[in-house]
């Protein structure tokens, strides 16, 4: 899918898949595409083309779209005078849906106790909870979760990395949108990465993690003799760094000294370097923004 506003493209030609069975990420910084996605995904944005199918179809087309996707794309637009269970009944009544409905969900979020006060005396994190409660009540097959603008609460990061794994081995599925890895990615079997409405990676996380796996990093008289002879003795993932350093995955520091004294390579220094899927993210989205034209 793309969207263009004017000659802007807030999407560019993006295309994935969310599987049965799944949480994916869909991740990128300020700016990347993430919430107009979205809403083309649910129909709220017309796309300038391509199409999104949720079971084969748009959405639009479902006989019954709460029982389809149940999406939160707005926390923040909860009214502050209604109470929990007012809020939820809205869903319930606009899907003509039985009234326990709203219990179930409001149990289902952790908010049984508060279903009779008002949503503005809720904390932050209860009235994002109380969001995706009106998501819930059409016992939906996938869930489309946007990030509110003040990112998730502690409480609210906890109740999804427990509640959406489960809800995905139950044969749901669930994409859900953040500029950083840290509240959700704990819970995330694939990822898809945005920066500048491009598409930059969309893979599991997994094969992200494999990818960039620790290194050491090493410091001597000759990269590439060195590169060559650990390639020689079956060490094939290294890389020469812009700095003359060679990273170096799947060989310890014995071995790479023993490799070298042989190659008659002198070392110099040897660092450890450890690469968390957060830093793995943020270099993919930063080198996408580097490398595109404002």
């Amino acid at each position: 899918m793309s969207k263009l506003y004017g000659t802007f493209p807030a999407v560019d030609d993006v295309s994935f898949d969310v599987p049965v069975g799944s949480v994916t990420g869909l991740l990128g910084p300020h700016g990347a595409g993430k919430s107009t996605l979205i809403g083309m995904l649910l129909g709220l944005v017309r796309p300038s083309s391509g199409s999104a199918l949720v079971d084969g179809a748009p959405l639009r087309e479902a006989p019954n779209p709460g029982g389809a996707v149940g999406a939160v794309t707005s926390p923040a637009a909860l009214h502050p005078k209604r109470t929990v269970r007012n809020h939820v009944d809205l869903y319930v009544t606009a899907q003509s849906l039985s009234d326990d409905r709203a219990q179930e969900a409001l149990a289902l979020v952790g908010l049984t106790a508060q279903a009779d006060r008002l949503v503005g005396t809720l904390s932050v994190g209860e009235q994002q909870r109380a969001a995706i409660a009106g998501a819930l009540v059409g016992h939906p097959q996938s869930l489309v979760i946007d990030e509110p603008a003040q990112g998730w609460a502690p409480d609210t990061s906890a109740w999804l990395a427990g509640f959406l794994p489960g809800f995905a081995r139950r044969g749901g599925s669930v994409l859900i949108a953040s500029r950083s890895l840290q509240p959700v990615g704990s819970m995330l079997d694939r990822m898809v990465i945005l920066s500048r409405g491009r598409l930059v990676y969309s893979a599991s996380t997994a094969a992200l993690r494999a990818a960039h796996r620790d290194r050491l990093v090493v410091a001597s008289s000759n990269a590439a003799s060195l590169a060559l002879a650990l390639a020689a003795a079956g060490v094939t993932d290294a890389q020469i760094r812009p700095d003359g350093r060679l990273g170096i995955a799947g060989a310890d520091t014995q071995s790479i000294v023993a490799i070298a004294g042989r190659a008659g390579v002198q070392i110099f220094d040897i660092a450890g370097e450890r690469t968390d899927l957060e830093h793995a993210y943020l270099t993919l989205a930063a080198g996408a923004q580097a490398g595109r034209p404002s």
